[in-house]
């Protein structure tokens, strides 16, 4: 039985996973066992997690904990979280003689070859070689970045902290954006625009900087809600009341994403795929399908025709890190390497 968890900046999902090995060697979800949890009612990761082992009576082997934030020696700081975790703390105040943490985009990129074509939206088919480098770049409170290579028997992942490298501007309009966040923030990266913190940013300078008008029944909402990305989001879906304001931002967040899509592809050579994960892009397909995403992704000048023929896929599944925490977690344990990973 096999423990683990997403921590993201804003909420944590567990769950406990069963592994059935032999020839056709498989991870098992127990679908009565997986609970999401908001951070900001916990003091610390390990009284979240003896919380959910005190709901959940049974014998654990291993954890493997999938954190947004580099991990380092064992202890992980979260970028857009107050806690400090460290493996050494959470087995003695938790009792689990086995704890990993991970990178929550390295566990994410674990799922990427077990997702099926019903778990996925393609943005871009594409023509993919067997075994090519595969990219992954996931928008949710901020932007992670992750990439796997095939190592003559299976695909590994590598963590990175590409979502902080430098904005750099593509037109006029980003580079106005750049210089209005300039304003507040020494260093402007990426997640500082494409990711949940980052679309208050643009939503911001439209309204203050470009002469975009706030509706007063957005105004009031804004106001009575902590979750001003959910409300900026919700108001440019709303088919039913027109907002340029909210629409423009999402315009702006999808153009920049696929420019970094692109970026990281380019810097890889993610001949295998890119896959789009976090939380946002589920909820904005439509935005993403139509056509902005693509265009920012394969303007690359020289090598346009390239990117063109590079699959983007969205994951669909909401559990793809912890299913990537899973897999590991097989490996960690002596495990064979699953074939097949089944929600």
């Amino acid at each position: 039985m096999i423990l683990v968890g997403d921590i993201g900046g804003t909420k944590t999902n567990l769950g406990l996973y069963r592994s059935q090995g032999g020839d056709n060697n498989t991870l098992l979800l127990d679908h009565f066992i997986c609970d999401t949890f908001l951070n900001s009612d916990f003091d610390s990761l390990d009284i979240l997690v003896n919380e959910f082992i005190k709901k959940h009576t049974c014998d654990i082997d291993s954890a493997v904990l999938a954190v947004a934030g580099l991990v380092v020696d064992g202890r992980a700081d979260i970028t857009n979280l107050s806690w400090v975790i460290a493996e050494e703390q959470l087995r003695e105040k938790t009792g689990i003689a086995t704890i990993k943490l991970i990178n929550d985009l390295k566990a994410t990129a674990y799922a990427v070859p077990y997702i099926e074509d019903s778990g996925r939206f393609s943005l871009n088919e594409g023509v993919s070689p067997e075994h090519g480098t595969i990219a992954v770049i996931a928008p949710g409170t901020g932007l992670g970045e992750s990439f796997l290579t095939w190592n003559g028997d299976r695909y590994i992942a590598y963590p990175t902290e590409g979502g902080h490298v430098d904005f750099a501007p593509r037109n006029p309009l980003e580079l106005r954006l750049l210089e209005y966040l300039l304003s507040s923030y020494e260093h402007v990266s990426y997640e500082r625009i494409c990711s949940g913190i980052g679309i208050p940013n643009i939503y911001t300078f439209l309204r203050d900087k470009e002469g975009f008008d706030e509706p007063d029944w957005l105004k009031n909402k804004l106001s009575a809600c902590s979750d001003s990305t959910a409300v900026i989001v919700n108001s440019a879906l709303d088919e039913d009341s027109y907002c340029k304001l909210c629409k423009t931002t999402l315009d702006i967040f999808v153009s920049v994403l696929g420019a970094e899509a692109g970026n990281l592809a380019l810097k890889v050579m993610s001949r295998g795929g890119v896959y789009v994960g976090g939380g946002i892009p589920p909820r904005i397909l439509h935005y993403l399908n139509n056509g902005l995403f693509m265009t920012a992704f394969t303007a690359k000048g020289r090598m346009s025709d390239i990117m063109s023929e590079m699959p983007v896929h969205v994951i669909l599944n909401p559990r793809a890190a912890l299913l990537g925490a899973a897999h590991y977690g097989v490996n960690l344990c002596g495990g064979v390497p699953c074939r097949r990973i089944l929600p």
